[in-house]
């Protein structure tokens, strides 16, 4: 949970919320909600707080990456999208007949849609820079 809450940059409380609504956050920390709740950001807290003042923070991101990067992965930072469809007309082009940038175009299974993101938010690995 502490790694969850480092790469997308979440509060106590937002971390919380994160893993009541992903499936994916909670198979990732090992939570089954049939047979136990998320920890409260109270609990959160206090666990950050004991991370932080034994100071194992470093070596335990250090293990991670490595990790990681032997499976050719680099994870950095994340953001939240939103991951909902909203249909849209396929024109591209505004009122000052530019291109809009918030509308895209993405495959859904087989089929392709036009439109821009939205819905409720899902986290999602960033581009490191």
């Amino acid at each position: 949970m502490y790694c969850l809450q480092q790469w997308y940059g979440l509060a106590d409380e937002a971390l919380e919320d994160a893993l009541y609504d992903s499936q994916a956050l909670r198979d990732f920390v090992g939570i089954d909600l049939s047979r136990e709740s998320v920890p409260d950001a109270t609990t959160l807290l206090e666990f950050r707080r004991l991370l932080l003042d034994n100071d194992p923070t470093k070596a335990l991101f250090d293990e991670i990456n490595a990790h990681l990067a032997e499976q050719g992965l680099l994870m950095c930072a994340g953001t939240i999208v939103a991951a909902t469809i909203i249909a849209a007309p396929s024109s591209t082009k505004n009122e000052g007949n530019t291109r809009d940038p918030e509308m895209h175009q993405t495959k859904k299974g087989n089929t392709w849609h036009f439109g821009m993101k939205g819905g409720r938010p899902h986290l999602m690995p960033a581009n490191c820079s």
